[in-house]
């Protein structure tokens, strides 16, 4: 059973209470020795990345005025050593993402604030810091994006942890906007739903700014997806983050590996089956050859063109 996979235990609400995450502290120590490195650090990111930072003894201030203590800074920044190469580039993404919504304001970011729901490792998860509410199953963690926020208009951007939390300065905010995503999921699950049950046969699609993965958060959803199969679960691949399969019968099983791989890593959804229940969404095992298995067994019957036999 998917259940026994599950690495989360307890009630759902204990679940969520245990990802939430407050406003970034500000009462993290910062040696000399580590305040001297990430001025440094600041300084080559402001020469090298052409961003406007003026470093004084509290921090770090950006064109728009606003004040990023050396605490938050250094939190940022973590595990990163501020003096290794890829400090730079990691805060230059992070002072980046910080530029790109500092100037909006708190109603103008609760319109935007959508959710969004990845694989747990991809490419784009930010880290636990973002977890809002882990989806039972141990697969799938869903957090805020904002759309509209960067180069797309229409793309939903996620941040680097504790950029929205700066922004926001107030962590009643991010409960609110959080509060509103999470009814936007089973809002378009509900639509997703709708969609499914007109046209079964059909593969998932992404609905709204919500994709594939974060609509296999809904509930509602997953409920009408397992109806009527047997033990309540199905399986699914899900190998993009926009588009998913459900009847496997019919598909190789080395197909969830070798889309999932040719995805652009920004695209990739999960390498391997899912499998579905009411209440969670669990990753099928590693293990075996899909490739060898698909080659070995015979081909499923086309349900369209009949046999033909030839005198």
């Amino acid at each position: 059973m998917a259940s026994r996979a599950s690495p989360v235990r307890g009630s759902p609400a204990a679940a969520v209470s245990r990802y939430r995450r407050s406003v970034i502290p500000q009462d993290v120590p910062v040696s000399d020795a580590e305040r001297a490195a990430l001025r440094q650090c600041v300084l080559a990111v402001a020469v090298l990345h052409d961003v406007d930072l003026e470093p004084d003894d509290a921090g770090v201030r950006l064109s728009s005025g606003r004040l990023v203590p050396w605490e938050t800074l250094s939190l940022a920044l973590r595990p990163v050593d501020p003096s290794a190469p890829a400090a730079r580039a990691r805060l230059a993404r992070w002072l980046v993402a910080l530029r790109m919504i500092s100037w909006r304001s708190p109603d103008d970011l609760a319109e935007r604030a959508r959710p969004v729901g990845l694989p747990v490792g991809h490419t784009l998860h930010p880290g636990l810091s973002w977890v809002r509410e882990p989806v039972r199953g141990g697969a799938v963690h869903l957090g805020l994006g904002f759309v509209g926020v960067g180069a797309d208009p229409e793309g939903v951007h996620v941040l680097p942890a504790g950029v929205v939390e700066v922004a926001a300065g107030d962590a009643g905010l991010l409960s609110e906007w959080w509060s509103r995503a999470r009814g936007y999921v089973e809002e378009m699950g509900a639509l997703a739903a709708q969609r499914y049950l007109r046209r079964p046969d059909g593969p998932l699609r992404p609905m709204g700014d919500a994709d594939v993965v974060t609509l296999l958060a809904s509930e509602e959803l997953r409920s009408v997806l397992v109806a009527g199969r047997a033990q309540g679960l199905r399986a699914a691949a899900v190998p993009t983050r926009r588009r998913g399969w459900l009847d496997l019968s019919r598909t190789d099983p080395a197909f969830a590996l070798c889309a999932a791989s040719l995805a652009e890593p920004d695209d990739r959804g999960f390498p391997r089956p899912l499998l579905i229940t009411r209440e969670e969404v669990t990753m099928a095992r590693e293990g075996g050859d899909p490739v060898l298995q698909a080659l070995r067994e015979q081909a499923a019957p086309d349900p369209i063109v009949s046999p033909m036999g030839w005198a």
